[in-house]
């Protein structure tokens, strides 16, 4: 869990932009972690601890948070905790 370390310490820094590099490789870790676990029926409590609630968070932390980043973090919770990614690049239907 240090990227979720390195993307905290990112936000709290006094730098005025956002930690969109340090969020990618929470992401890509994370993202990884619940394709691994998915049929798992229990997964880390830091895990679930760091995702839960994260769209939330980032929706009144008090940085200016890019769209893709609040994407991300809603299709991270919704496959770590319900086994399905809500984006479906590639699988859209003809004329969507």
């Amino acid at each position: 869990m240090q990227c979720w370390v390195d993307f905290q310490e990112g936000l709290s820094s006094e730098k005025r932009k956002y930690p969109v590099q340090q969020f990618r490789a929470f992401w890509e870790v994370t993202k990884r972690y619940a394709e691994l676990t998915r049929s798992d029926p229990l997964i880390h409590r830091s895990v679930a601890g760091a995702v839960n609630g994260l769209l939330d968070f980032l929706e009144v932390e008090n940085k200016r948070v890019p769209g893709d980043v609040l994407r991300d973090a809603e299709r991270l919770e919704c496959l770590l905790f319900n086994g399905y990614d809500p984006h479906f690049e590639g699988d859209e239907l003809p004329g969507l």
